[in-house]
This record gives structure tokens, C-alpha cells and sequence, in this order.
């Protein structure tokens, strides 16, 4: 059995926030959904998308999961960093990692912390985001597992 994405695992409506924000404030992640969209048939036409507002396009994109693997790792780190910066922000600095925000210092190398203060954040997270911790946890333990000592063993216990 495949491992679920846990892009998917998000609400519809959340995924669908997530994109109609995206949408429209980056031309860039539109043009490539417009694209993904013709490119895969069903009469599409790049005029006709580019007329739809982003909300319209979005529902769209997540309706025929118009997403590839790729698209999904980079949608769940804008949600974490850009669109709902509160979790990574606090969880960042309860592990006393050095950031601005949501965003690590890139003069830093993984590990970023040992695990006791990955074990720290993460229960501070929980208490106060709750299910939304968890899934956060669940993202980082999946997709970068190296920099947080400890995260695949706490993320296997939600």
C-alpha cells in the first residue's frame, strides 16, 4: 500500500485557500497550473484560464489533483513558511534554531538542533496548534528527516 501524500490529507478547502493565494500573488506558480491544466486535455484553452480569477483556477487544479509529488513538497512548505508561517515559526524557535520567522538561517547545516529540543518544540506546538501540529510534524518527519533528530520517531506516534 502507498504511503499517503500528505498534501492530499489537507482539507479540500485548505488545499484550495493554499492555491487561490498562491495563484495570486505568484505569476509564476499560475502560469504553471494554466499549463498542467492544457497540457492535459479536456479542451482547456490558455485564454480561457488566464481569464479565470484564481480562486476559480485553484478549485480547478485541486478538482482534477492537478498537483504532481514535487508540486505537493513545495505547496506544503509554502503553507508552512509563507502562507501559515505560525507553527514552523514556533516551533523554530522553541527548538532554538536560528531564524527570521518561519525561514531557517541558511548559514545553517542539518541537524539543526539535537533531538531533546525536537522533542521540546514539538510538544509545544501540539498544545497550542493541536491536529495542525501534527501535521506539520508528519511533513518535516517525511521530507526532511535528517534535520530534526528524532522527528521520524515522534511523527510514528501521532
Amino acid at each position: 500500500m502507498s504511503t499517503p501524500s500528505l498534501y492530499r490529507a489537507l482539507p479540500v478547502e485548505r488545499r484550495i485557500a493554499l492555491l487561490t493565494r498562491l495563484c495570486r500573488e505568484r505569476k509564476d506558480v499560475r502560469a504553471v497550473y494554466i499549463q498542467r491544466l492544457i497540457s492535459r486535455g479536456g479542451g482547456y484553452r490558455a485564454a480561457t484560464l488566464l481569464s479565470w480569477p484564481p480562486d476559480r483556477l485553484a478549485k480547478e487544479v485541486v478538482r482534477l489533483n492537478a498537483q504532481t509529488a514535487d508540486d505537493e513538497v513545495d505547496l506544503l512548505q509554502a503553507l508552512y513558511v509563507d502562507v501559515e508561517p505560525a507553527i514552523q515559526t514556533m516551533f523554530l524557535a522553541e527548538a532554538g534554531v536560528k531564524s527570521a520567522g518561519a525561514t531557517i538561517d541558511e548559514s545553517l547545516e542539518p541537524p539543526f538542533c539535537d533531538a531533546a529540543a525536537v522533542a521540546r518544540a514539538a510538544a509545544k506546538i501540539r498544545a497550542t496548534f493541536g491536529a495542525d501540529a501534527e501535521h506539520y510534524l508528519r511533513t518535516i518527519a517525511r521530507y526532511n528527516p535528517a534535520a530534526w533528530p528524532g522527528i521520524t520517531e515522534l511523527a510514528a506516534g501521532l
